[in-house]
């Protein structure tokens, strides 16, 4: 059974900078994951934000957050890592990580996270971008 915990959140001032963890246990060695980061904000649809495919170490990002945010992971102790740079106030929302095992023969990347893609899910961690 995969678990996954965010680390807590925060507030930034915009143009500020945050980073976000994510501790994930129970991931078999020998196949190759899609993680993730969604986020939510009040009164919208959680949105994938950033995944990584831990088969090849491919990120994709949505346009909103590429070249701002990084996403990445440790292999040594499983902590995926969202790193988020000159935030802005439309970045507020609460931040999930996810993960689904995924091994399919020549898969390079996991592409831009669909909800449905993931059956692994972390409680979730606010964020909050004041302007």
């Amino acid at each position: 059974q995969v678990q996954l915990a965010e680390s807590a959140g925060g507030a930034v001032q915009a143009g500020g900078s945050l980073t976000l963890s994510c501790a994930v246990s129970g991931m078999r060695y020998n196949i190759p994951y899609c993680t993730a980061w969604f986020r939510q904000a009040p009164g919208k649809e959680r949105e994938g934000v950033a995944s990584l495919y831990t088969g090849t170490g491919s990120a994709r990002y949505i346009e909103a957050v590429e070249g701002r945010f990084i996403v990445s992971r440790d292999s040594a102790d499983n902590t995926l890592t969202l790193e988020m740079f000159r935030l802005k106030s439309e970045d507020t929302a609460m931040y999930f990580c996810a993960a689904s095992p995924r091994y399919v023969l020549g898969l390079t990347s996991c592409g831009i996270p669909q909800e449905d893609e993931y059956q692994y899910w972390g409680q979730g961690t606010q964020v909050t971008v004041s302007s």
